[in-house]
This record gives structure tokens, sequence and C-alpha cells, in this order.
């Protein structure tokens, strides 16, 4: 009798530590998108996609974006060293999976037009990526998230000295890289500025306001 080999055991990391200065000090997470906070979409996403362990990393005013998480079952884990970088929390992030995870796909919290149909797309192509060991999604030729990776590129990255992370890891190893190459703009659009909101509630028809918290 054989057994079917079990099935890969999914990590996420959802970086939502930063000070956003140019919000004018508004936390990006407690954006909302059609009322719900952009930190919860991005969770509420990654869990349906079958994502088991999922590590918010929290710093600027980690205590108001955590209340919007408190009934999912997630970690959320306070990064004292935020303001050194993004890299900082991806490493707290990392570090706070649970020993099992086989693969992490890493998130930012202020991607207002994540869907469950995004992050699936990722792990199918993660799934078909042959030799490679990372899968990065790509529209036209900009970079995006989320990424995924194997639990060893997560080892190598702890290995490394404080300020290397996961764009130094990608960039050291492009051989290793699949590419998801598409059209899709929810990989690549994120919110920075007030700007951003008006911006996309109108060109992508969502309602985009800040939350009463934020």
């Amino acid at each position: 009798m054989t057994t079917s080999p079990a099935a890969p055991v999914l990590g996420a990391v959802v970086l939502a530590a930063g000070e956003a200065r140019r919000m004018g000090g508004r936390p990006k997470p407690l954006i909302e998108r059609d009322g719900v906070p952009l930190v919860r979409r991005v969770v509420l996403a990654l869990v349906e996609a079958g994502v088991r362990d999922v590590v918010v990393v929290l710093g600027y005013r980690a205590h108001d974006v955590s209340a919007v998480l408190a009934d999912l079952a997630v970690n959320c884990v306070v990064n004292q060293a935020h303001a050194a970088g993004r890299v900082t929390s991806l490493r707290a992030g990392l570090a706070a999976l649970a020993p099992d995870v086989s693969a992490v796909v890493v998130a930012l919290a202020d991607q207002p037009l994540l869907e469950l149909a995004d992050v699936s797309a990722l792990i199918k192509e993660y799934e078909c990526r042959g030799a490679a060991r990372a899968v990065v999604p790509r529209v036209a030729g900009v970079r995006g998230h989320p990424v995924m990776f194997d639990s060893g590129v997560r080892e190598e990255i702890l290995a490394r000295d404080a300020g290397f992370g996961a764009r130094q890891w990608l960039d050291a190893n492009s051989s290793a890289v699949r590419w998801l190459d598409s059209d899709n703009a929810h990989y690549v659009e994120d919110v920075d500025s007030p700007q951003d909101l008006e911006r996309i509630a109108q060109h992508f028809g969502c309602a985009m306001r800040w939350s009463g918290s934020a």
C-alpha cells in the first residue's frame, strides 16, 4: 500500500509595520477598501487560498492594526526595530513562522487590489515551478508582490546578516527565480500617498477611505 505525499504546509508573512510618513502618520494597513481594512483583506485572501500559518508583522501603531485582525487565526508579531527598514520586519516574520512550513508567501499590507484569485494564481505557478525556488509576479517589467519561495530560501535569508532579505536573495539567485509575467495590476498597485487613494478609487472603481481608527 502506498501513501500520498503530505500536502505542503504554506506559511505567509504580511508586512504591516511601516510608519507611513507620506500618509501623515496614518497607518496604511488601516485604509479601507469597500469597507474592509487592507491588512484584513490581504490576510483573508491568504487564508482562503490555503495558507495555514499567517504571521503579520506589526510596528507602527501595532495595537490599532492588530485590533482589526483580532477574530482571525493569525500570529501578530511586533517588530521593535521596524523604523530600521522593511527587511527587519521580513526577518522577524520569517523567524516567527512554524518550523514545518515548506513554502512561504511574502505579502504587503497595503495592496488594495489583491484578491483570493491573485494569491491562488501565485501558488499554482509555484506548484509548477520545476527547478526554480521562488516565484515572483512581474507586470510590464515591474516586480510585484506577493512573492513565494521554498523553506530553504527562508533558512538562507535568516542565516545572513540583518540587512539581508528576500530582495537580496532574489537578486543574488536570479537563475532560481520563476517569473509570473502578467498584465494583472493587482500585483503592483499599492498605496504610498493620499493621492493614491483617489487614483485607485477612480481607476479601479472601488471605495477607498480611512477607517475610523486610522
